[in-house]
């Protein structure tokens, strides 16, 4: 792999172009991938364009031609159908039935659309050895940059040269790696400026002090020497040569200004040719024989050597036959400058012109393009008609699971929105793109931003006879205080859009979200209880719904909750049924979701080898999907597991784990009961200071964050430690596991509160309350063997056999 880069104009894909005409007669296989300053937030755009060209699409191809031609380049890989219809959804064709139809998730199809561009090269290189360029890496979209990033991986055993070339203000993430090669082009010498000169001036012969002159003042750059010089020689005399090259702005300039001096001078002497150069520009730096025949209007003769002027002037390049041709600028900086030359007004009515043509022409581009149109429509002034391009923009990265490049785009459309003037129509925009922005957040910074976007659009929605629209203004405002922790205001935000929702009709499609949100909140706050009731009824909504996905999360969600609070088998019928949907669906983060539900369960009730199978599972999928938060959850119901089975070497391995991963991703879910999970296993080995501190950080973060189960097993293992510590702490040990035993009673928690009646049993026995202490002992037997936990009969079966020991023992 060899990482070229530098300044503009150095010559960084002239050296590529000269590579590849060395290699021409050479087999291989090559794929030239070129990013575009208009499309950094475009998803995999440069692999979209490669596989278009490759296939030959056209844009004024039928649906089917474009599939035919699709399926004909992909056979030459054998590539799976599966594949294929993953192909085809990425570059927005239509499956006209001959595909499988993919029920994936965007983050699903995200990720096997990328091993799907992968695996390409792995078949390509069976063949022949495979030549890949990705020029101007610097405009590169988050998404191709990831593959990229697993193509440098790939390559390090196969037949593969990867050349990838950028502006020095990009970061290459792969510098240092054993098999990539930087190489950093410099400016020219005196000698090599002159050498350029020389082959460009052949014969015709330039003044000695003319060519000194170029020297010095082009500083170096290639680009800037072949134009300079390119301008001096089509100057009609020696003196309009040498009032060209005094023009040009000395070296201690900025090179993209002195480089527009000596454009703007060959652009000039083009006549109408220069016309066709500045609509070009304002299409961008690639452009189709097609859309500026549109633009211009004139008899295709007349275009045609109007355009030929500019290939023979070396301004721009051309591949194909027109009218199917397209434009290549020879340099985005004589892009910038035939762009820079165009008066404002004339940008606008021209970036106007190009998006009304594309919507009524270029129905395809508008479909797979829709950032386009916002960026022309943007550029005219015309902020109505872009914003819901802009949306659709962030739709086609949302759909990609592209989240970095969708946000940009809502982004973009809510920024366009707060410029208008205050309307209805302005005031409905900025809610669009604040609930699409809430919909793709990732970070706590965007889940703050949404926050304060939401309050400003719920003040114009409550102005207003939308009552659905304030609903999701309302369920959006909960979804971001729940994932920012704020649990209190989650529900109190989740029950306002379901009031609301129901007083509009009530129907699924405005109810599931919010009873989702809720069902979820509940469950995360140990209220079993309202967590099952909603579930349940969300269960059935997504069902309805056709949601197979989320009806599966949910079934977790249940099993979950009907676990807390003790019903086994109900439990396991719903995290069976979660299990089986998504298996069903091959989706895989659900898949460990339920796996992981299933494994919750099935810990708390003792059966510890089916639990550590499902755990197992469910780790396995989370690491191929790369969901870190699954897995911070996974190893610590895993470690709670163990730990309830006596297993504390295993427990505290589970349990280290999760609190890294907890660490490392920033999360405070189920954080405080994890914590005191990890308390207890110190506590059992006998280091009374560790269990401490960590108890002492768990009751703080469960108080902080407001989850009150978390609370009550942080005041039960608290109360162990002082059953345990040296001299006991009685008094303050039963005040701590009765307070337990008061959140766990009020919210139904009946596992952990026979747990909690166990040791407050053994707190009482220690106190000299032995008729107390035995009545709570017996209480929780009975409670161990309604819920048929084993180990709980065990443990407390050890327990009353100590309190009648002790007995014994004072009546002797």
């Amino acid at each position: 792999m060899v990482l070229l880069s530098g300044e503009a104009g150095i010559g960084k894909s002239r050296l590529t172009a000269a590579l590849l005409e060395r290699l021409a007669a050479e087999p291989h296989t090559r794929l030239r991938y070129f990013c575009s300053p208009q499309h950094t937030d475009t998803a995999l755009y440069p692999i979209i364009g490669q596989m278009e060209r490759a296939a030959r699409l056209a844009h004024n191809d039928k649906p089917t031609a474009r599939l035919d031609k699709l399926d004909a380049l992909l056979a030459q890989t054998s590539t799976s159908t599966q594949d294929a219809a993953l192909f085809a959804e990425m570059m927005s064709l239509p499956n006209d039935g001959r595909y499988p139809a993919l029920e994936l998730t965007p983050q699903q199809g995200r990720q096997r659309t990328l091993e799907a561009i992968t695996a390409q090269l792995a078949v390509l290189v069976r063949q022949n050895p495979v030549l890949m360029i990705v020029e101007d890496a610097h405009w590169i979209d988050p998404t191709s940059l990831e593959v990229f990033g697993r193509t440098v991986d790939q390559i390090k055993t196969l037949p593969a040269l990867l050349i990838i070339t950028f502006r020095s203000e990009f970061n290459a993430p792969w510098v240092g790696q054993s098999h990539v090669t930087s190489v950093m082009l410099n400016r020219l010498g005196e000698r090599e400026a002159a050498t350029i000169i020389a082959r460009l001036v052949g014969n015709k012969g330039l003044p000695a002090d003319v060519m000194a002159e170029i020297v010095e003042r082009t500083d170096g750059i290639p680009l800037f020497v072949e134009e300079l010089t390119k301008a001096v020689l089509e100057a009609e005399s020696e003196g309009d040569s040498r009032r060209i090259v005094t023009a040009v702005p000395s070296p201690g300039l900025a090179i993209p200004g002195s480089l527009h001096a000596s454009l703007m001078a060959r652009l000039d002497r083009l006549g109408h040719a220069k016309e066709l150069a500045q609509i070009g520009a304002a299409i961008g730096r690639e452009f189709s024989h097609a859309l500026l025949a549109s633009l211009v209007r004139k008899p295709e003769a007349e275009l045609g050597s109007a355009l030929d002027r500019l290939m023979a002037a070396g301004l721009l390049f051309r591949q194909g036959v027109p009218p199917h041709a397209t434009y290549l600028f020879k340099h985005a900086l004589v892009q910038d400058v035939a762009y820079s030359s165009l008066l404002r007004s004339k940008r606008h009515q021209l970036h106007a012109e190009i998006a009304g043509i594309l919507e009524s022409q270029f129905p395809d581009t508008v479909d797979s393009r829709p950032e386009l149109l916002s960026h022309h429509y943007k550029s005219a002034g015309k902020f109505d008609r872009a914003i819901p391009y802009s949306i659709r923009a962030g739709d086609v990265g949302a759909s990609r699971y592209a989240s970095s490049e969708a946000t940009v785009h809502y982004q973009a459309a809510f920024d366009m929105a707060s410029e208008l003037q205050a309307s209805n129509e302005a005031g409905n925009a900025r809610v669009q793109a604040v609930l699409k922005l809430a919909s793709v957040a990732t970070r706590r910074e965007h889940f703050e931003r949404d926050l304060r976007n939401l309050e400003g659009v719920r003040q114009f929605a409550e102005s207003g006879a939308n009552r659905e629209q304030l609903c999701r203004i309302l369920y959006w405002t909960g979804r971001m205080h729940f994932v920012l922790g704020n649990f209190d205001r989650g529900v109190e935000y989740a029950q306002q859009a379901l009031r609301l929702a129901e007083e509009v009709g009530g129907d699924d499609d405005l109810t599931a979200e919010p009873i989702n949100l809720l069902a979820r909140i509940h469950c995360l706050r140990g209220e079993p209880a309202p967590a099952a009731r909603y579930a349940a009824r969300n269960v059935g909504q997504m069902h309805r719904l056709g949601n197979r996905v989320e009806e599966a999360a949910v079934s977790g969600v249940l099993a979950f909750a009907c676990g807390m609070s003790g019903r086994y088998r109900d439990a396991v019928n719903a995290a069976e049924r979660g299990v089986v949907l998504a298996r069903g669906l091959d989706h895989l983060p659900t898949l460990a979701a339920c796996y992981m539900y299933r494994g919750v369960v099935k810990g708390w009730f003792g059966h510890i080898q089916d639990a550590v199978s499902d755990f197992e599972q469910a780790q396995t999928i989370s690491e191929r999907v790369g969901d870190l938060f699954r897995r911070y959850l996974v190893h610590g119901w895993r470690g709670e597991a163990y730990a309830l089975c006596g297993d504390y070497a295993a427990a505290g391995k589970e349990l280290g784990q999760c609190i890294v991963l907890g660490d490392q991703i920033g999360t405070s879910f189920h954080r405080g009961a994890f914590l005191a999970f990890g308390a207890r296993v110190r506590l059992h080995e006998g280091d009374l200071a560790g269990a401490q501190r960590a108890i002492e950080e768990a009751a703080h973060i469960a108080a902080e964050t407001r989850q009150p189960w978390g609370q009550s097993i942080a005041l039960r293992v608290q109360s162990e430690i002082w059953l345990s510590s040296l001299p006991q702490q009685l008094d303050a040990a039963e005040a701590a596991v009765r307070a337990a035993i008061d959140i766990q009673v009020a919210r139904e928690c009946r596992c952990d509160l026979a747990w909690s009646r166990l040791v407050l049993g053994r707190v009482l026995q220690a106190k000299g309350n032995s008729a107390a202490g035995l009545a709570e002992l017996v209480e929780a037997k009975r409670e161990f063997e309604q819920l048929g936990i084993a180990r709980g009969i065990e443990n407390v079966s050890a327990a009353l056999e100590i309190a009648s020991e002790s007995a014994h023992v004072k009546e002797a």
